[in-house]
């Protein structure tokens, strides 16, 4: 499975750590700054906190692009999933009209082949269900050849080889959008750095004006430990909270208990087989 190095972390351990991590760095610009006013007292905190306020300034927008990066990932899995289901519905009920026993063999195929995609959502069985979905891959573009072997010059046939092949490239889609497709560790490790450097900022400065220790410290740590927090969940499309919900699939699923009509083509009329085969050239 494909991994980003932060991916090592739990996401139940980031928050925390984040929000550690940022304290400590914060108490020690803090410390800094109260050691430098007892040995700089002519050194005044206005500069500083224009200096500050500009880090922060900048650690807002790399946030907010970050997040916009993720966000979009977000959106391009939920619309893979429903792009997914619909050419595997397309696909489903265009076995009606493939020659036996290849289209109730198709059939079979593309029902385990929506229980495998629909647990290939969960991380511990996501390298699993990418083997099998694979695997029936094969098994569905073997069957294809076959009907298209028995049945040349079918305009039917080449519709369904025309979805079948459409569901096959959507799982690579899938994949890509889902577990390829990720912020670079490189963004993550500058946005860390900068926050880093923003906290350690802030807490200098208000070493720095020898003011006690505000509250409101704990209040910015948090903030931006929770915003990390959402992106690294958007980020991850295996695990988190933020999951893509797999309704399409489930409701495909669903409507693939009522077993289908299997006929071939050549049990229709020379006006339903005009009639159809224009309705699906569409």
């Amino acid at each position: 499975m494909y991994t980003e190095p932060l991916d090592r972390l739990p996401l139940w351990v980031l928050l925390p750590a984040a929000g550690a991590v940022f304290l400590l760095v914060v108490e020690g610009g803090y410390r800094f700054g109260r050691w430098r006013h007892a040995g700089s007292p002519d050194e005044r905190d206005t500069p500083v906190g224009a200096m500050v306020g500009s880090i922060l300034g900048l650690l807002a927008l790399v946030l907010g692009f970050t997040f916009s990066l993720a966000a979009s990932r977000f959106d391009a899995r939920r619309l893979a999933v429903l792009e997914e289901a619909n050419a595997i519905g397309t696909t489903y009920l265009r076995t009606q009209l493939l020659p036996e026993p290849h289209g109730r063999e198709i059939s079979r195929l593309l029902q385990e082949y929506v229980e495998v995609r629909l647990r290939g959502v969960e991380a511990s069985q996501f390298a699993a269900a990418l083997s099998q979905s694979e695997v029936l891959h094969e098994k569905l573009w073997t069957e294809a050849a076959a009907t298209a072997k028995a049945d040349r010059g079918s305009i039917m046939t080449g519709l369904f080889i025309q979805s079948l092949n459409e569901v096959i490239d959507l799982h690579a889609k899938r994949v890509q959008v889902g577990v390829r497709s990720r912020i670079p560790w490189v963004i993550w490790l500058g946005l860390y750095g900068l926050a880093m450097v923003s906290m350690g900022a802030v807490g200098y400065q208000a070493g720095l004006s020898a003011t006690t220790r505000s509250p409101a410290m704990l209040g910015l740590v948090l903030a931006f430990a929770v915003v990390l927090f959402l992106i690294a969940d958007l980020d991850r499309g295996q695990e988190g909270l933020l999951q893509v919900s797999q309704q399409a699939i489930l409701d495909l699923q669903r409507s693939m208990q009522t077993p289908l009509n299997h006929h071939s083509y050549q049990e229709l009329n020379t006006d339903e087989y005009a009639a159809l085969s224009a309705a699906l050239s569409d």
